[in-house]
């Protein structure tokens, strides 16, 4: 992590380096409709994040990104209901979406705070 990155965006780096070798281990009939709508969720949360970084109208971004994050977390139900994912895998995605959450909630507030 470079001295300048923002915490949540290297936490959100690397949910989906953890992520995306399990997604694309998932049975077939899940990996093309599940797994690619979470891998287009995971990649779009990052880049959004790195957009907000840099935008000066963050608050509506960020506002999308805490609806991603929500969508994420449901697919992440589902792979555990499916038992795709075990509880464990489960328990550790939904840390640190978690995690990811409070810190975007920090950073919403902030704006609203500044604007």
């Amino acid at each position: 992590m470079s001295e300048k990155e923002l915490p949540i965006i290297q936490k959100t780096y690397d949910l989906i380096l953890w992520y995306i070798p399990h997604l694309n281990r998932m049975p077939r009939d899940h990996r093309f409709g599940l797994g690619n709508r979470m891998t287009s969720l995971l990649y779009g949360l990052l880049e959004g994040l790195i957009q907000a970084r840099y935008s000066r109208a963050r608050n509506e971004i960020l506002r999308k990104l805490n609806v991603d994050l929500e969508v994420i977390r449901f697919q992440t139900r589902l792979l555990k209901d499916f038992n795709i994912f075990s509880n464990r895998q489960y328990e550790f995605a939904s840390v640190n979406m978690n995690e990811i959450g409070s810190m975007l909630g920090g950073w919403l507030r902030q704006q609203g705070r500044s604007a």
